[in-house]
């Protein structure tokens, strides 16, 4: 059966960790420059790198987020800030300018170009454009429905990524001024105020008339997979960690089980879970989108802006179910100690094995190394992405080598076989 990606937001290093935590397959985030949040926390070069790396540890990908306007004297400038990103295997870069798209379709060939919803892809035809100019995926207008997501995946082989939950914005397809009108903060610059949220006079009366519902799409999520949508996204780059895991955990549960079992007549939400969802930072009310309906006084908050409560003990339950849901790698080793000769481990994990050396082993004069505390010395993984599985040890005499030199040799074969898992998964 059709298998939707499920992407998550990241506006930090905690969020991006507790993304894969939950069960994401790609991780969408910003770096310091040219993305639609300028004041999420962001990355900054050397961090967006080993993100990547870890990221791809696991088989999860990473999108960029370009998809700001560009200035015509920041043109030069965008490419130097993907290019070491792109080296580094970025999966792909969302994008708002077309200057900006021709721009990393000329130096970055091999990389994944995305429409940003700002560009308002409404239908087939536009879709059929972005096609032709070199997109591998678009993500469509938020006001789209359903059936015409479906009119799209049947005539335009491109993939679609649609939002499936968080906050909606009420400006068509989000290309909004009316933060840069009234405070000189662009939304285009990845600086909007959220005037939308605020309160309003209306007819002599005080509301809440432009401030759109928050999305949560779990009860339909059959519909959205049938629809064969690529990709689910969720929305929450400002958000916190826990939002992201606690999210991306339920969406990860409910696509699996229906994957399991694809009848809709047995599908079903369980009140606890949709109860989570709409106390991790959601509003007060909330709706499915734009997928079932065109418009409606439903689809706004009018009386009720704010945020539900968002308890302490739940943020404590999530932080401790994402402790527990760490992902690791589980490595072999073995390791050869024989005197006068160089100290060797080998390890092997995801059918990729290296062998490193260290310091020259030595005769043991008063107390030799036992076989447990070897094996003791070079299980001690903590703080690294493996976890030992079984680790065996081959000597020749009586051997000694100090406990420095042992870390010393365990880390060096760690950290070269981290290198070699994320160039294989680069080659893939």
């Amino acid at each position: 059966m059709f298998k939707p990606e499920l992407l998550a937001p990241a506006g930090s290093m905690e969020a991006f960790e507790a993304a894969i935590c939950g069960g994401c397959d790609a991780i969408y985030l910003g770096g310091d420059r040219f993305g639609a949040r300028a004041y999420a926390d962001n990355f900054h070069t050397e961090e967006l790198i080993r993100a990547i790396s870890y990221a791809h540890l696991f088989g999860v990908k990473v999108y960029l987020t370009c998809n700001t306007l560009a200035k015509e004297e920041e043109l030069e400038e965008v490419v130097s800030f993907i290019e070491p990103y792109a080296n580094a295997g970025l999966d792909g870069v969302i994008i708002q300018d077309m200057g900006v798209f021709n721009l990393l379709k000329e130096h970055f060939p091999h990389l994944e170009l995305h429409a940003s919803t700002q560009m308002a892809i409404t239908g087939r035809e536009g879709a059929a454009l972005l096609k032709k100019l070199g997109a591998s995926r678009v993500v469509p207008a938020r006001e789209l429905s359903l059936s015409e997501l479906r009119s799209i995946k049947e005539h335009v082989d491109i993939e679609l990524e649609c939002f499936i939950h968080g906050a909606m914005c009420y400006s068509y397809s989000g290309s909004c001024l009316f933060s840069a009108a009234l405070g000189d903060r662009s939304g285009n610059r990845g600086r909007c105020a959220g005037p939308c949220r605020l309160e309003y006079t209306s007819f002599e009366k005080e509301a809440y008339i432009l401030s759109m519902r928050d999305m949560c799409t779990l009860q339909i999520l059959p519909k959205l997979m049938d629809a064969k949508i690529d990709s689910f996204k969720i929305e929450g780059r400002m958000k916190k960690p826990e939002y992201v895991f606690g999210v991306t955990r339920i969406y990860r549960t409910y696509i699996d089980r229906y994957l399991a079992d694809p009848d809709m007549a047995h599908y079903a939400v369980d009140p606890r879970d949709l109860d989570l969802l709409k106390h991790l930072y959601l509003r007060s009310d909330i709706s499915t989108g734009y997928y079932e309906k065109q418009h409606g006084r439903d689809m706004l908050t009018i009386r009720k802006p704010g945020y539900n409560d968002t308890p302490d003990e739940l943020l404590a339950r999530l932080q401790k179910e994402q402790e527990e849901a760490q992902p690791h790698i589980s490595v072999k080793g073995h390791v050869i100690l024989c005197p006068g000769e160089a100290a060797s481990f080998t390890v092997s994990a995801r059918g990729m094995t290296v062998t490193v050396q260290g310091e020259t082993v030595l005769e043991a004069q008063n107390r030799p190394l036992s076989r447990e505390e070897i094996i003791k010395r070079m299980s001690k993984m903590g703080g690294t992405v493996f976890t030992p599985d079984e680790i065996s040890v081959q000597t020749k005499g009586q051997v000694f080598l100090p406990v420095a030199a042992l870390n010393n040799l365990r880390r060096l074969a760690l950290k070269t076989l981290e290198k070699e898992l994320c160039q294989n998964s680069l080659l893939k």
